[in-house]
């Protein structure tokens, strides 16, 4: 069996059985057994299948059909210039995280901002790592950077990325609960964080393949969502230098509830941004 027609049939099959977005699962499986991206996929599709190929195939379709994520089946995705190992230890990388990376490094880039001797950024709840990771890859200059997560597989996973990276030697991860373990004050320039923000009611609503899959320690924010916006404005005040800068990801609900949380801990140039589809989604400001 040549591969169009292994393409063509596992993605009949995956659609009479509900999974999403099916044509584009089965190709991206395709490219991964072919060493090959998906756009490069087509010039692959007359040779012939092998049958260790077909039997990853079907282990691959087995999981997407039980509701597996595409990212977990994969074993990896991408998020920004980088390839990062994905799996059930932390929430998925996902396309609006990239721009809240973009925030950052434009915020670093700002000629009147001053970092002596050096920038030093904690990413709270690193999950895969990919905040960090792409900060301490993309930010030319010299850094401390630093990914925190109170799940110990979550940093096991983390430090597997770094290494994949080549920036093992450069960001540092730690197994800690927020900031609490920075005893030192006024001692970070930049807090960023996708934490959890989903009310804990909302998350048992959630889509099957996020609900039963990626771990509820990444999702759920408290009965309102904003139980870790409050906590680490809270720590920020105190481990953050003057003009010290908070980043953070948030709900599409909640965007004035965390301007005022931000207000009320003496935070200013407090920004609101929205996603491309209109949402609010990035929350950021400095210390005076």
């Amino acid at each position: 069996m040549v591969w169009k027609e292994v393409v063509a049939r596992s993605s009949a099959y995956l659609g009479t059985k509900g999974v999403p977005e099916a044509e584009v699962a089965v190709e991206l499986m395709a490219a991964r057994l072919l060493k090959c991206g998906r756009g490069f996929l087509a010039s692959h599709l007359d040779k012939d299948a092998d049958e260790r190929h077909l039997e990853a195939m079907r282990r691959g379709m087995s999981r997407l059909v039980k509701g597996e994520p595409i990212q977990y089946v994969l074993g990896e995705w991408d998020f920004r210039s980088l390839t990062l190992k994905c799996d059930r230890r932390a929430l998925i990388p996902r396309p609006e995280t990239e721009e809240l990376v973009t925030r950052v490094l434009k915020f670093l880039a700002d000629p009147q901002r001053s970092f002596a001797p050096a920038p030093v950024i904690f990413d709270i709840g690193t999950g895969t790592g990919a905040i960090i990771l792409s900060l301490a890859k993309e930010f030319k200059g010299d850094g401390v950077f630093v990914g925190t997560d109170i799940s110990e597989d979550a940093i096991q996973l983390a430090r597997v990325n770094a290494e994949m990276c080549g920036l093992a030697e450069r960001v540092k991860f730690v197994v800690g609960d927020g900031l609490d373990d920075v005893d030192e004050p006024e001692c970070i320039d930049i807090i960023v964080s996708n934490p959890p923000y989903i009310e804990s009611a909302v998350c048992e609503t959630l889509d099957p393949r996020v609900r039963d899959f990626e771990p509820r320690l990444a999702l759920d924010g408290g009965a309102d969502g904003l139980v870790f916006y409050e906590r680490y404005l809270s720590d920020a005040i105190n481990v953050l230098r003057p003009n010290g800068a908070v980043f953070f990801e948030i709900g599409e609900n909640q965007g004035a509830a965390v301007a005022d949380l931000m207000k009320n801990f003496g935070f200013v140039e407090i920004c609101i941004e929205k996603d491309w589809a209109g949402h609010d989604r990035y929350a950021s400001a400095r210390l005076p």
